[in-house]
């Protein structure tokens, strides 16, 4: 049972990701290295990312959240976008082949590098857990979301971008570095919301509860 587990979370990770390369054309152009050089590129920039990180953002562990040091700490993020680009840039070819060979070079080693040893350990143990699952749906948002940075940074780049569309990518690019610092931000006002509809309709119900049997 375990190891059936196991199976269907790594093949829930991993086969988007072949059928991606076989639908999308790359197999066609023998891409295969040139993902392999994506996923090198990926590995440099995580490791200069750390380094960063670890140099000038030390782990903080007082009480006191620090907004703008978050905030910087998620302006680290654009090292991939700059990451992003430089594979672009090395590869020839039409603006698709540029986007996915990135794309999907940049996702697949950040699913092996930080989720295959989790499933390996985790998906095989004696009790069924649903965060192996949800594990391995993260890892094909990671492979769109990368799919889409590459698209942005792609159009970007371009001299012939008209200036009416600029604003909108930048927009885009700006959510997508900092998409996890907007989404904690988000997960607490939606939780405030849903908070607070919850105590208005219990207030609501009980006051006409009263009301009734008064």
């Amino acid at each position: 049972m375990t190891l059936f587990h196991f199976g269907n979370c790594f093949a829930l990770a991993y086969f988007p990701y072949f059928i991606t390369y076989k639908c999308s054309g790359l197999s066609e152009y023998n891409a295969f290295w040139k993902c392999v050089q994506a996923g090198v590129t990926y590995l440099f920039v995580q490791l200069c990312k750390m380094l960063f990180l670890a140099t000038f953002f030390p782990t903080w562990e007082g009480g006191i959240y620090d907004f703008i040091g978050e905030f910087m700490k998620a302006s680290v993020d654009v090292a991939d976008l700059i990451g992003l680009n430089l594979v672009m840039s090395r590869n020839a070819g039409k603006g698709e082949y540029k986007i996915m060979v990135a794309a999907l070079g940049w996702a697949t080693a950040e699913l092996i590098m930080s989720r295959c040893i989790p499933l390996w350990v985790g998906a095989r143990g004696i009790e069924f857990d649903w965060k192996y699952i949800q594990m391995s749906i993260d890892s094909n948002i990671s492979l769109v979301h990368y799919i889409v940075a590459s698209a942005q940074v792609w159009m970007i780049t371009r001299y012939d971008l008209y200036h009416t569309f600029r604003p909108a990518v930048l927009l885009l690019m700006f959510l997508s570095v900092y998409k996890a610092f907007v989404m904690d931000w988000a997960a607490l006002l939606a939780r405030a919301v849903v908070t607070g509809l919850l105590a208005l309709s219990t207030l609501a119900l009980y006051v006409a509860v009263v009301n009734v049997h008064s």
